[in-house]
């Protein structure tokens, strides 16, 4: 049987009521901190110049807005917010961003189609599924050869999710995977640009489109993963994948459970965080000021480094790669926050006189050990010669076994979401994400989510 296929029987056949309790709460926690961060990454220029190129009107809304336009539209608007500040979660097996390829394709989907919390929810959890079990097959060979795997495997993600909201058949589903196949892309050239969360925003569009076109009898290859010019092959390359792998591997566990959501504390790149969380330990261990710091040596995973040593940075985008600025903003303001990736913040001269005295290196075996590549280690030199040190295995909320705190967790949406909505509309949309398995028609919460300014919420809100 077909690769392709083989997997729409596995997205076909999950259903609401065999979810463990902890994928629900694991997809809840997703989803509240997706919105949260597509809310604040709204008026980002990265979605608002997308926004700006496009003209039609529909139903689906562009979140953090009263503007309302067609499912595709939507979907690529909103995944380009929503990776806008770097500030979406991340998976340890798919080795990227699983949410914000899949949700904003199911928002606008649900908004113009209409569809039960738990429907919602099992569609995401599918999603979230497939783009995971892929991945183990061809990652982190794509990451380390220069794709984006968070779109280029996540529009797997968004194809399922959106096929299994729309409840299509198995050979329908298998053809809008097919489809996804050829719509893959994304090239990590491109990060520190505006093109980065372009990516997730083509990517969540993509995925909804191949559901759509397979729903309405577009046609694709059946073998369209294995043929010998085939996505296995074409993006990785004999020898570099093994397909063997995904299959059996489906819901043993969901992904969505272990090693579940990475939720970020930051709003940058991943593989800046291990660092920040060390640089920020010490900062508070020793209460250290910029000025008492002769030197910050910083080690991390070399595949992680390739992308994050930037001691230049040239745009509030570049700075969000630069493990240099994230290391001196940690130590200049104790924390590292989205307005320190806003204007010309970059360009802060203190955080600048700081940048120059960082020096980054890939970690040795003898300092990690070769499996964990979420290590790093920090060392201070101050002026009088003492050196303080210290590592860092994982980031907090890097897996299900070290969860953020749900006040934690709560704290970041509210703060992401209040840059768009009033403290009333966040606490609304809060307590909607919250009990969305009762939801009986999910465009109640698209419905809270739009601008205070230009509208008050619809009153044709779904019933709960």
């Amino acid at each position: 049987m077909a690769f392709a296929l083989e997997l729409a029987q596995r997205i076909d056949a999950l259903r609401y009521q065999d979810l463990p309790p902890d994928a629900v709460h694991g997809a809840k926690v997703g989803i509240l901190d997706t919105v949260g961060v597509t809310l604040a990454g709204s008026n980002d220029p990265s979605a608002t110049i997308v926004a700006g190129v496009l003209s039609a009107n529909g139903p689906s809304l562009l979140l953090g807005s009263a503007k309302r336009t067609g499912a595709l539209d939507a979907a690529l608007v909103n995944g380009t917010a929503s990776h806008a500040l770097d500030f979406d979660d991340c998976n340890n097996t798919l080795g990227g961003h699983p949410s914000a390829p899949i949700l904003p394709a199911l928002f606008a989907l649900a908004d113009e189609i209409g569809a039960s919390g738990r429907d919602f929810i099992t569609a995401y959890v599918a999603g979230f599924e497939t783009e995971c079990k892929i991945s183990m097959g061809v990652n982190f060979y794509q990451y380390t050869r220069g794709w984006h795997p968070s779109t280029t495997i996540g529009v797997f993600g968004a194809a399922a999710a959106c096929s299994k909201l729309m409840k299509l058949d198995d050979e329908r589903t298998a053809v809008a995977l097919a489809i996804a196949a050829s719509l893959a892309s994304g090239i990590k050239s491109n990060f520190g640009t505006y093109v980065k969360p372009l990516h997730v925003g083509h990517c969540s569009r993509n995925g909804l489109f191949a559901a759509l076109l397979a729903r309405d009898g577009y046609t694709a290859s059946p073998v369209a993963f294995e043929h010998k010019q085939g996505y296995f092959e074409v993006y990785n390359g004999t020898g570099n994948y093994d397909a063997d792998k995904i299959l059996p591997a489906w819901a043993s566990p969901l992904d969505i459970v272990k090693p579940g959501i990475a939720i970020k504390q930051y709003p940058c790149c991943g593989s800046t965080h291990p660092a920040i969380d060390a640089m920020l330990e010490l900062v508070r261990q020793h209460d250290l000021k910029a000025d008492a710091v002769e030197r910050i040596q910083s080690w991390t995973h070399a595949r992680r480094l390739e992308h994050t040593n930037r001691p230049d940075p040239q745009s509030t985008k570049d700075a969000k790669f630069s493990v240099q600025y994230c290391l001196a903003r940690a130590l200049v303001d104790r924390k590292v926050a989205i307005e320190h990736f806003e204007g010309e913040a970059y360009r802060d001269p203190a955080v600048r006189a700081v940048v120059g005295r960082v020096q980054v290196a890939p970690y040795t075996t003898e300092q990690f050990p070769a499996e964990n590549h979420f290590g790093a280690e920090v060392k201070v030199t101050l002026r009088g010669g003492t050196v303080l040190a210290h590592k860092v295995d994982q980031p907090a909320g890097r897996t299900s076994a070290n969860p953020l705190s749900h006040e934690r967790l709560k704290e970041k949406f509210e703060n992401c979401a209040n840059r768009a909505l009033s403290d009333e509309r966040t606490g609304a949309v809060y307590a909607l994400i919250m009990g969305l398995e009762k939801l009986a028609d999910v465009r109640a919460v698209n419905n809270a989510m739009v601008a205070d300014a230009s509208t008050q919420r619809s009153a044709s809100a779904a019933k709960v």
